[in-house]
């Protein structure tokens, strides 16, 4: 849809001249996904409070979406002004752009997708056709992860409209992926307290003994950086199942979030596990689009897409050589090469800082806020490791640290969960965006506490890493104490 100059983006920065250019280039940027990308006329903003575009908002909202830096919202919007090019070629040309900014070797496929949600289907279709009896699909922690996931988990359309436009029923199976049956796994006890990594591979095994009751291959998900920073199970854990199951499972690494290193990347493929990841998080690109990334040996095996995934997707996003790919509709979807490109444009930025730069940054982001906003306000954090584990916080990549969930529940606005909800929107609407509340926190009447959650992104690590100690440290001390008076007059 194209932006008129009469379209309101009240918050859009000030040094972002709102002309033809731009317009298209946000107008493009919200185009090609489900209703979720949607920008409300009188707002500018999506479902989420966020806009694909610099804003004037104080933002440490990278867990759930991002408004746009202002070097990734240039390089977009003079593509989009070229608006030449091969829709095949672009998206071939990114995926040589990932495999170099994870050094990942030529033969590892990559296919992208319109939202985190939509890569379940690329796991699904990766192993329909190995076992008679269909899948078994263990997902870990629904309440930790995206939303729909549990729809498109279980081989079924979580809106009412794909990315492609297609109208469905929610709810409704994708032809070839009815054979599909689903398993929660929680990452959490019921307290709210994470749970050990024995503990849940010892439910995953219980899982894969049923899928081998039913005659089905057992698709596992793990977490790697989940809401609230849990990693699960630990690759000790699933070293043991994989030795123990052989080939009646393949393993999935939900690392969405993007807070995950290189080498960590490779220690699972080097396991034939998929990853997800998704550049609207912390890579800091706009969202949605999302990316899985599938060691040789699990394409390989790979049958025959599912005739229902050309509701979803187009043929580019599928690599060339993919069984059934030419099934696919061959049509360009502009909106999602551009929050690609955005995405990428700030992972090789990320990708070229010196690890030292990324732990200063890093290290004097935890102090601030613990310093200027936990501290100041009496707020709790919400631990990202099972109880008498703390050495496992230490031993997270430390892209881990970039990400802190904070126990509102004391503040008497947000108390419960749903008061949590309602907070963020309004801070969200007043110029201070933080993520979404989590479910992690039970209150004394053992309702679900109010949490909040404060992240860096890509971007501002790039950013704040070119400040000197002096301008760093003041910098994210301002933020903090900035997001601090914004709870406290909530409060």
């Amino acid at each position: 849809m194209p932006l008129t100059r009469e379209f309101r983006l009240p918050t859009l920065a000030p040094e972002v001249e709102p002309d033809d250019a731009a317009l298209r280039a946000i107008a493009l940027l919200s185009s090609g996904g489900d209703t979720r990308i949607t920008l409300d006329p009188q707002t500018g903003l999506n479902k989420y409070l966020s806009g694909p575009y610099p804003r004037t908002t104080l933002a440490y909202a990278s867990s759930t979406a991002n408004d746009m830096s202002r070097p990734a919202f240039a390089h977009v919007a003079a593509l989009a002004a070229d608006g030449q090019g091969d829709h095949d070629a672009r998206l071939e040309a990114l995926r040589a752009r990932l495999r170099a900014a994870y050094r990942l070797p030529d033969d590892c496929a990559v296919v992208f997708a319109p939202s985190g949600t939509d890569l379940e289907y690329v796991a699904l279709a990766c192993v329909a056709g190995l076992a008679p009896g269909g899948i078994h699909n263990v997902l870990l922690g629904a309440d930790e992860v995206g939303s729909g996931c549990i729809q498109s988990a279980h081989g079924r359309f979580f809106a009412d409209l794909t990315a492609r436009g297609v109208p469905v029923a929610p709810g409704q199976c994708v032809a070839g992926l009815e054979r599909v049956s689903l398993a929660d796994v929680p990452v959490r006890c019921a307290e709210g307290l994470a749970r050990t990594s024995a503990a849940v591979a010892a439910d995953i095994e219980t899982e894969l003994e049923l899928a081998g009751g039913m005659a089905r291959h057992a698709l596992v998900h793990a977490v790697h950086g989940s809401k609230t920073g849990l990693i699960l199970p630990e690759l000790a854990e699933i070293d043991r199942l994989q030795r123990d199951r052989g080939g009646a499972a393949t393993f999935v690494i939900d690392a969405c979030q993007a807070r995950i290193t290189t080498e960590a990347l490779h220690e699972y493929l080097d396991r034939e596990a998929i990853v997800f990841l998704t550049g609207s998080k912390f890579m800091g690109g706009p969202p949605f689009n999302g990316f899985a990334v599938i060691p040789s040996a699990v394409a390989r095996r790979a049958g025959t897409l599912p005739a229902g995934l050309r509701d979803v997707f187009s043929r580019s996003e599928w690599p060339a050589d993919w069984p059934g790919r030419a099934a696919l509709p061959d049509e360009g979807n502009p909106g999602l090469w551009l929050r690609f490109e955005a995405s990428v444009f700030e992972l090789e930025r990320f990708q070229a800082l010196p690890m030292a730069a990324i732990e200063r940054v890093i290290t004097a982001f935890q102090q601030a806020l613990r310093r200027e906003l936990a501290e100041r306000l009496h707020l709790p954090l919400v631990r990202p490791s099972a109880p008498g584990e703390d050495d496992e916080e230490v031993e997270h990549p430390i892209e881990m640290r970039t990400l802190v969930t904070l126990d509102v529940s004391g503040l008497p606005a947000a108390r419960t969960f749903e008061d949590a909800q309602r907070m963020h929107r309004e801070l969200a609407l007043a110029g201070v965006r933080l993520g979404q509340p989590a479910r992690c926190v039970r209150t004394s009447g053992n309702e679900w506490g109010g949490t909040l959650r404060v992240g860096l992104s890509m971007p501002q690590v790039v950013a704040l890493a070119a400040l000197d100690d002096a301008a760093l440290h003041a910098k994210l001390s301002g933020d903090m104490r900035q997001i601090a008076d914004a709870l406290a007059a909530q409060a």
